[in-house]
């Protein structure tokens, strides 16, 4: 099994090489390629992550996270296609995991959790309370998805028409996963995770992130279109020091 790693990025200077550092220390060579999807930065996030060996730098004009994933995928030569944000960090035996999963042939679509490696307003316990209504969601209504942390079946994305290019942001993890779901299994596990950065609940608020979410996992699943149109990127932060 060949494993490609996607890792779209806009402004992400500031992230970027910890995620790198992370994806060379804990993907143990296992991965095929690394690609950083530059969708149409204005710093200098390419060339921070171009100075990393064995990874390759895709540039996308076209702004929104359907352009920039689609793009990856096009790209990629894995039978398995991994994707995570510029601010998460690829812990130990996360691509053993896919490796597991993925021996099962049915199986098309793995996704899983944030966990959290810093907040400046919320306790980490609180943010990583927020994913512990998904499992009995998943259950009743058959997929769940997060494209910040998923590995999916090239041959199966295929023939479920690739990534939608029309969704800037919000809903693309719902969408991926109901149509990947109609063409095989596809998993959601609490365990399965990756540690991704607060910085979206400390600029706009637990209680209005959780809240457009949610609209934007039922809205994909009742009506297979997001509620909230645009581009929703979060104003540039400096990284913390990776622990």
């Amino acid at each position: 099994m060949t494993i490609s790693l996607v890792i779209p990025a806009y402004n992400e200077r500031r992230y970027i090489r910890n995620a790198l550092e992370a994806a060379l220390k804990n993907g143990k060579g296992k991965f095929l390629e690394i690609l950083v999807v530059d969708n149409a930065s204005t710093d200098d996030t390419a060339r921070v992550a171009a100075s990393f060996p064995g990874v390759r730098v895709v540039r996308e004009e076209r702004k929104g996270t359907g352009n920039a994933r689609q793009t990856g995928f096009e790209q990629a030569k894995g039978e398995v296609v991994a994707y995570v944000d510029a601010d998460t960090l690829i812990p130990e035996g996360w691509v053993e995991a896919i490796e597991r999963a993925f021996r099962d042939p049915e199986v098309v679509f793995l996704s899983g959790p944030f966990r959290y490696y810093e907040s400046k307003r919320y306790p980490i316990w609180l943010l990583n309370a927020i994913w512990w209504v998904t499992p009995p969601i998943y259950w009743a209504v058959g997929y769940m998805g997060n494209t910040g942390n998923c590995a999916i079946r090239a041959s199966a994305l295929r023939a479920a028409g690739g990534y939608d290019r029309s969704i800037s942001f919000y809903g693309d993890d719902t969408d991926l996963a109901r149509r990947m779901h109609k063409v095989g299994k596809s998993l959601w596990r609490l365990g399965f995770n990756d540690y991704s950065s607060g910085r979206r609940f400390d600029e706009q608020g637990i209680i209005k992130s959780c809240w457009i979410y949610l609209l934007n996992y039922w809205w994909p699943v009742i009506f297979h279109r997001p509620y909230t149109p645009g581009i929703h990127p979060v104003k540039s932060q400096e990284a913390p020091a990776q622990q």
